[in-house]
């Protein structure tokens, strides 16, 4: 006669348990991003207490992982190792977000220009290739949401694409 079940388990985990149990520091962004990020959007003088702050750090979060999750199924089904932009603005669309894909691809268009900025030329064989990729390893382009509308909806991101344009070189 075996004994409990809990006995069969090693370390707490069921056994064929492959999934690494993640950290709570490595599941959600920095409280202070997202403290800095809320309060841009308010008044100077205005609070915001602590579980709002973690309520939307969870939801933040937990939207980041919903869109890389869909570009992350449409790589793997295209045999491609690596997200990148065009990838999560497909996911977008296709999760129902459509109305931020277009100031997005503004956003990734000048944030790409600003990238090609800093690094020479390579010299290709041909004029018809595209421009480099860049990859969600690279710094993304930080968004916040506003149910008013997608314009509105991002003033860090908009607020960049300002930095962007009087900094062509960063």
């Amino acid at each position: 006669m075996s004994g409990p079940p809990e006995a069969d388990m090693m370390d707490g985990k069921p056994p064929g348990d492959e999934y690494e149990e993640i950290r709570e520091q490595d599941r959600y962004l920095p409280i202070a991003n997202i403290a800095r990020i809320m309060k841009n959007t308010l008044p100077e003088n205005a609070k915001i207490a602590k579980d709002s702050k973690e309520t939307v750090q969870e939801c933040v979060s937990e939207f980041i992982s919903f869109i890389t999750s869909e570009a992350s199924d449409k790589c793997l089904q295209e045999k491609r190792k690596t997200i990148n932009g065009d990838d999560l603005l497909w996911a977008m669309s296709t999760l129902g977000f459509d109305k931020y894909v277009e100031p997005l691809k503004l956003y990734l268009s000048k944030y790409r220009e600003a990238v090609r900025g800093d690094k020479p030329e390579k010299v290709s064989r041909t004029a018809t290739h595209a421009p480099p990729v860049v990859a969600v390893q690279q710094q993304p382009p930080h968004v916040t949401a506003n149910p008013m509308g997608a314009t509105a909806a991002m003033p860090g991101a908009m607020h960049h694409l300002n930095h962007l344009n009087h900094h062509p070189t960063l």
